[in-house]
Parts: structure tokens; C-alpha cells; sequence
């Protein structure tokens, strides 16, 4: 019986980090910078985050590790991947947004190739071919894409889970200084906000919250407070389920993406998507690694399998 529940509990993570996609799309189209929805963000995730963390009573790590932890992270897990994001979710589809998360093994593989972290592997590299194949159904048929002009985007849109890749890497190899996931990104949330302060404001897009609200500023709020409770979610069916178990999301939520996509946006998707996302799952089930515990995969996996 709790194995069934322990799928419910993957079930509603993933399908609720489905609709983060589309709702991010939403609120990049009320006209406001990237930083200023990267800023108003990592408000609420803080705010959400650090409440869940004075119910824990485990406050936040001040050392030096911890520093380093949270600098690195905010960096490539938030700031780079987000602004991407939502320059180029202003462009491009929600769904195939959804359908390019998933690539961010495929490119942490090679990456740990490169570092010494990982040994060949046939089966893995095959994974990334099929990966790369995927990428192409979608950027090469002329039938792909509503407008074969969003080509030019796709690049910009991967940027984000090279960063994600990049993310996972560090955090993989190093560790998360001894902090639990929650605590981890309570200070990289945090870290994160200070950093994107004076981005907002040195680039002219401060935002104030006292404006009228419409549906980009309530699909903001939405997506930010789902992922922080989503990912605090995560963080509890890792430790009761285990890691490899919990990571399963990822595939739930790249379909869940479309679906959501379909219904809040109206958006369709030719077959070549649709094969895309089968080929793109497909290469993930090969290149995937074994995880070893919860930590890393609390830590680094939950922002692999979304922004």
C-alpha cells in the first residue's frame, strides 16, 4: 500500500512541475525584464522556503563551504538558466521548453566524461545520440515549429540546462557542504536574490508589487510558490522512497509540460515534437546514471528536471 502512495506522491510532483512551464511562459508575457521575474521569484522561494525551514528548525549553514555551495549554485542553477528561460519561453513553445528540460543528463554525461567523474559508456553514449537526434527532430523539419523563425531560439533555450548540467556536476563532485536539500537551497535561494538585486535595478527592470496585478503576475506567484512546495515534496519521497525512485519525476514532468501546454496555452504539437519528446525519454532511460544516496540527487536532480 505505500508503495502506491509513494507513486500519488510522484504523480502530483510531476504533473505539478508540468504546469511551472506554461505558467512561466504566462508570466513572460506581461512585458517584464527577466530579472524582474527572476527577482520576485526567489522572493517568494525564500519566503516559502525559509518558513519551511523555521518549521524544521535548521537554520542556515555559515561557513565557508556553505558559501561557496550557495554562490555556485545560485549562479548556474538559477540566474543564468532562468533569464534564458524566460527570454526564451517568450519565443518559443511551452511544450517544447518542457520537452528541452529533459536534455540536461544528456548533457551532464559528456561533461562528466570531461571531468573524469564518470567512465565510457557504450550504452550512455548511445543515450546522447538519441538525445542529440531528439534536439534535431525539433529544430530541423520545417513542420516542427509553428514558425520555423523559432529555430534561432533553440540554442538560447538550451543554454538553461547546460547550466543545469553544470549544476548537477558541481554538486555531484563536491557535495552540498554538509547541508540538507532544503537548507542548501534556502541559501542558494537566497544568495541568489542578493545577486539579482542590483541586476534589476542597474537594468531598469524593477518591477513594484504594489502595480495592478493580471494573469502574468498571478501565474508568477503560482509557479513560484509550486516549485518551492513541489521541491520540498521531492526532498521528503526522496528520503522515503529513495533517490533513483524520486528522480523518475523527470519524465512526468516533460510529459506533463505538453499536456499542461495543451490545456492552459491551446498550444498543438506536430508529430515530429511528439517524436522529439519519445526519442529525447528514450536517450534519458539509457544515459541516466545509477544515483548513489538522497543528498546529491535532493541538491542537484530537483533543478535538473526543472527551472
Amino acid at each position: 500500500m505505500a508503495r502506491w502512495k509513494f507513486v500519488a506522491v510522484l504523480l502530483l510532483i510531476g504533473i505539478g512541475w508540468g504546469s511551472t512551464q506554461p505558467l512561466g511562459k504566462i508570466a513572460a508575457s506581461g512585458g517584464h525584464g527577466p530579472f524582474a521575474l527572476i527577482f520576485w521569484q526567489l522572493v517568494i522561494c525564500v519566503v516559502v522556503l525559509g518558513v519551511i525551514t523555521g518549521v524544521r528548525r535548521k537554520g542556515l549553514v555559515l561557513t565557508r563551504r556553505a558559501f561557496g555551495f550557495y554562490l555556485v549554485v545560485a549562479l548556474t542553477g538559477t540566474l543564468v538558466p532562468n533569464a534564458t528561460f524566460y527570454i526564451s519561453v517568450a519565443r518559443l513553445p511551452a511544450g517544447i521548453m518542457s520537452i528541452l528540460i529533459s536534455t540536461v543528463p544528456l548533457i551532464a554525461f559528456p561533461l562528466n566524461l570531461l571531468m573524469g567523474s564518470e567512465r565510457f559508456d557504450w550504452k550512455r553514449l548511445g543515450g546522447l545520440a538519441l538525445g542529440l537526434t531528439g534536439v534535431a527532430l525539433i529544430a530541423l523539419p520545417q513542420a516542427s515549429l509553428p514558425d520555423p523563425g523559432m529555430v534561432a531560439y533553440l540554442p538560447l533555450a538550451l543554454i538553461g540546462p547546460a547550466f543545469y548540467a553544470m549544476e548537477g556536476t558541481f554538486v555531484a563532485r563536491y557535495g552540498t557542504a554538509g547541508m540538507d536539500p532544503v537548507q542548501a537551497m534556502f541559501g542558494a535561494s537566497l544568495a541568489g536574490l542578493i545577486l539579482c538585486a542590483p541586476l534589476v535595478v542597474f537594468s531598469g527592470q524593477w518591477v513594484s508589487p504594489l502595480q495592478p496585478w493580471g494573469r502574468p503576475e498571478a501565474a508568477l506567484l503560482l509557479s513560484s510558490g509550486l516549485h518551492a512546495l513541489l521541491y520540498a515534496g521531492y526532498v521528503g519521497l526522496a528520503a522515503a522512497a529513495g533517490a533513483v525512485f524520486a528522480t523518475q519525476t523527470s519524465y512526468i514532468v516533460t510529459a506533463a509540460g505538453l499536456c499542461w501546454s495543451m490545456v492552459l496555452l491551446g498550444e498543438r504539437f506536430s508529430g515530429w515534437v511528439w517524436l522529439a519528446m519519445v526519442v529525447l525519454l528514450l536517450g534519458l532511460t539509457l544515459v541516466r546514471p545509477r544515483l548513489r544516496g538522497v543528498a546529491g540527487a535532493g541538491a542537484a536532480g530537483v533543478e535538473d528536471a526543472t527551472t
